[in-house]
């Protein structure tokens, strides 16, 4: 609910505060008096465009600022709390709007700087203004279809309906990302495969190129190595001049001296080891010089090995722990490849399930529109006849497309309003046929309809009963002050038949001030409001039947 509305240097008005209590209230005024000024006010404050030419003459800036009582159900409450523009048991909104001649705007919500579209996406939700020009929500099919739902209480259905097409949208969305990566690998299919069979074939082992530069560097150096094995077997073997010869005589003459002195017994067997041991190497040397063989095909299998191996490294990262971790890599890599194939038949299982799900809610939620079309068409063109607008016909149209490609976030339905405001003229869109009067008071007819379905509290109507009077305006202030029961329902009128169904009643007057036009706004009650109502009724002059009538009027609507 707005409570309270403030406006400083906007236009003709100097300085303003309202505050404005639930129900029905009407704002009048002699034509010209700035009583619009007060719904471009507001209309300002949801998230109209601004202009410097707004701010008063000779003033550098203009404010706007309402105050707004959120309901504990509307779903922007939980939003504005967790942005921190609301505390947690807070439910007071203030919306201030200032406006620079320099162009420097700003708004604020609750102290807090924020973007101008932040208006239309909070405000937008709590206020609908519908005047002459203010009526493109209500054109759109997408609003239209909001509507209906509204109506047919099928948010919860469409709820499920769009849970449901989230997921299948998801699995369709993953299962396109997963093909094209799929492709992507594809396209490197051969690659990987050649890259496997060449890693496969090199078969590189760690530790193995040392082993074979050990094997090459023997095989390479045999002749040498033959030669040196030779001359130490010469010198530990030579007949009669080789170590061990010797070694054998050493050990004889110190056996003998063993046996005269006993404590030369240790040196004795020190020498007896040494010829063992001696004699060890000796046989080492003869085993391996007859395993010693120059092998050109064995050499030239390692030369070709280790070229394998060098040939693996630098095309594959320079070590074999390098390649190794390239063979890895590409052997997952055809693995998932290979498991793609399967995947892809799992989603398409999966959306499948999935679209079969979407199409049966979307199914039940066309079939529901259907039946909600037929009432809310026989109840808006109940209220149309009621308002008065002539040979009025009002048709809800519901188009669906139930195809797999066509269904949206809403379903497959395309809701539009039809309206035919003269005899023989066919049904057509609202947009095209209807003045902003008409359209104000079709709104005024689908606002009474919807009116205990309808989550946005304050409604404004300007100028609604533009074209109309007698039993029609009365019957359009009922349906207003009926509205009230519902929402927080302004009102600006010229008819005496509307103001008198008012609740709360606010008169707009110019005045002159040190030679400067000032608009003010004065709150009627008892006499002063059966005053405006009869000046409305009869003009200038008030007389005293028009006060009488006034009066009745008053009198009545609180009936």
């Amino acid at each position: 609910m707005l409570t309270e509305l403030r406006i400083t240097n906007f236009a003709v008005i100097e300085r303003l505060s309202l505050e404005i209590d639930s129900g029905f209230t009407v704002l009048t005024g002699e034509t010209g008096t700035g009583k619009s000024l007060l719904i471009d006010a507001v209309a300002l404050l949801v998230g109209g465009r601004v202009s410097s030419e707004q701010v008063r003459f000779g003033e550098d800036e203009a404010q706007l600022e309402a105050v707004f009582e959120i309901p504990s159900a509307h779903p922007i409450l939980p939003r504005l709390r967790a942005q921190g523009i609301l505390g947690p048991n807070d439910s007071q909104l203030i919306i201030r709007r200032t406006i620079a001649r320099s162009g420097r705007n700003r708004v604020f919500l609750n102290g807090v700087l924020s973007p101008a579209h932040t208006l239309e996406e909070f405000a937008g939700t709590l206020i609908d203004i519908h005047g002459q020009h203010d009526q493109q929500s209500l054109l759109s099919s997408a609003a239209q279809l909001e509507v209906l739902d509204a109506f047919g209480r099928l948010h919860d259905l469409r709820n499920r309906y769009r849970s449901s097409h989230q997921e299948w949208s998801k699995s369709r969305q993953k299962r396109a990302e997963l093909a094209a990566a799929n492709d992507q690998r594809m396209q490197q299919h051969d690659l990987l495969n050649f890259q496997q069979q060449e890693l496969d074939q090199a078969a590189c082992r760690l530790g193995e190129e040392e082993g074979l530069q050990a094997e090459r560097q023997r095989l390479a150096s045999s002749h040498r190595l033959a030669e040196l094995v030779s001359e130490a077997q010469a010198q530990l073997q030579a007949d009669g001049q080789g170590v061990l010869a010797k070694l054998a005589l050493v050990e004889r003459a110190l056996g003998e001296l063993a046996q005269l002195d006993p404590e030369m017994r240790g040196t004795t067997g020190l020498v007896s080891e040494s010829r063992v041991l001696l004699k060890e190497v000796a046989d080492g040397l003869r085993g391996y010089v007859e395993g010693l063989e120059a092998d050109p095909s064995r050499l030239t299998a390692i030369e070709d090995r280790i070229a394998v191996i060098q040939r693996m490294k630098k095309k594959y990262g320079g070590t074999i722990e390098a390649v190794l971790a390239t063979q890895s890599r590409v052997k997952e890599e055809l693995e998932r490849l290979s498991r793609a194939g399967s995947e892809l038949d799992q989603y398409d299982r999966l959306i499948h399930e999935q679209q079969q799900v979407v199409a049966k809610l979307a199914h039940q939620l066309s079939e529901k529109r259907t039946e909600a079309a037929k009432s809310f068409t026989r109840l808006v063109g109940r209220d149309l006849e009621a308002l008065r607008m002539g040979p009025v016909k009002f048709l809800v149209r519901i188009e669906s497309v139930e195809s797999g490609e066509e269904y949206g976030p809403d379903g497959v339905d395309r809701a539009e309003f039809l309206l035919s405001t003269n005899s023989g003229e066919p049904l057509k869109p609202m947009a095209r046929v209807a003045s902003g009067g008409e359209l104000s008071r079709v709104m005024l007819a689908l606002k009474s309809v919807l009116a205990d379905v309808d989550q946005v509290p304050v409604l404004i109507f300007d100028e609604i009963d533009t074209g109309v009077g007698g039993a029609v305006a009365a019957t359009i202030g009922k349906r207003l002050r009926a509205l009230g029961q519902y929402h927080q329902v302004l009102c600006i009128t010229h008819l005496p038949q509307v103001a008198s169904q008012a609740e709360h009643h606010f008169c707009v007057e110019k005045s002159e001030v040190k030679g400067r036009t000032v608009a003010k706004v004065r709150v009627l009650v008892g006499t002063s409001r059966e005053s405006e109502i009869a000046r409305m009724l009869g003009g200038e002059r008030v007389t005293q039947k028009t006060r009488a009538t006034a009066a009745e009027l008053i009198a009545g609507a609180e009936e």
